[in-house]
């Protein structure tokens, strides 16, 4: 209900967030999975019966492990981390530091452990494939485990995965790079451009890193913020995210997207006609209002697809967006 929901409002593409490529990369115990016959199956089941009550959209799935973040309760429900008589298990990060003070320390991953991680990720792209998903993008942001390793606030390393930018980097690249050895299809990464921290990972890093991805194959970056320590101050407010999707997309001229309190149609198209990105994510926005891309067409004088169902439920003055289709009634 929740998929065909999303694939009937307007938008031009739709992005499964979040999915987990092991069972212990969840970040709670109620998220989506990709990890073994049985995941696959349900979600190609579930994809296939929206996609068939809906016009045609594009489907991206996001890719991802929560390293220390995973293992926690469900947002509604605290969204704290669970001992494991609370339905909790043992979580893995670059280092063992906990994402909360207090918190138990997380398994500090081996590099036989990291290899096993990239294959289960290549594994996971090769099922969304099978599944008929148009395009990947693997979650490097919001404080799980790639921008773990990408943030020296979490990656404390004294191996050749940590300290240094290129150290820090390096497995993210290794992770990309076999994704991209095996899938064919469209693929970008999510990446936090700042970690609102003394000492964190910044905007500049996040351009380097994304123009280093370019010549790998990426297709894409979404740019979002945030994430890795309860100790960031974000300076909130409509499209705060935006000036770092520009710094991103002018350095690494990668077609980006980006995110982050942009709740309004003309300010959406006004971020994309000034340059400042090439795509516009929403999502809180679209829970809102289901029929978010519907309002922006009629706002704007575009067109979007509908399912023929609801062809007759639109007020007279917005009847446009649907491409002047006429339904008649005897």
């Amino acid at each position: 209900m929740h998929w065909a929901n999303l694939l009937n409002s307007g938008a031009g593409l739709f992005i499964i967030e979040a999915t987990g490529v092991t069972p212990e990369g969840r970040i709670t115990p109620a998220c989506l999975g990709l990890w073994d016959d049985r995941t696959e199956a349900a979600l190609k089941d579930k994809l296939t019966r929206a996609r068939k009550l809906a016009p045609p959209t594009p489907v991206f799935i996001q890719l991802a492990h929560a390293g220390r973040k995973a293992s926690s309760a469900t947002p509604w429900d605290g969204g704290q981390l669970l001992a494991a008589d609370q339905g909790g298990w043992e979580t893995s990060a670059p280092s063992a530091i906990p994402q909360l003070e207090g918190e138990r320390l997380p398994n500090e991953l081996s590099k036989g452990e990291l290899r096993d991680l990239i294959k289960a990720f290549v594994t996971a792209a090769q099922r969304a494939d099978r599944v008929g998903v148009d395009g990947i993008e693997l979650h490097g942001a919001h404080g799980y485990l790639l921008h773990q390793f990408l943030s020296p606030i979490a990656n404390q390393r004294s191996d050749e995965y940590g300290g240094s930018f290129e150290n820090r980097i390096r497995f993210p690249l290794e992770l990309f790079k076999a994704v991209r050895a095996a899938y064919q299809g469209v693929l970008g990464i999510r990446i936090s451009a700042h970690d609102w921290i003394e000492d964190g990972w910044t905007p500049k890093e996040t351009a380097e890193f994304a123009a280093l991805l370019k010549p790998m194959g990426c297709d894409f970056v979404h740019i979002s913020s945030g994430g890795i320590s309860p100790k960031q101050k974000i300076a909130i407010g409509p499209s705060y995210q935006v000036p770092f999707a520009k710094i991103v997309k002018d350095r690494s001229g990668l077609p980006t997207m980006t995110v982050g309190l942009i709740t309004d149609p003309q300010q959406a198209e006004d971020i994309l006609q000034a340059g400042d990105a090439d795509l516009i994510a929403l999502a809180r926005a679209f829970l809102y209002k289901p029929r978010w891309g519907w309002e922006a067409a009629a706002v704007l004088g575009g067109i979007v697809p509908s399912n023929e169902r609801y062809w007759r439920c639109l007020p007279r003055e917005a009847q446009a967006i649907f491409g002047n289709v006429k339904v008649g009634q005897r």
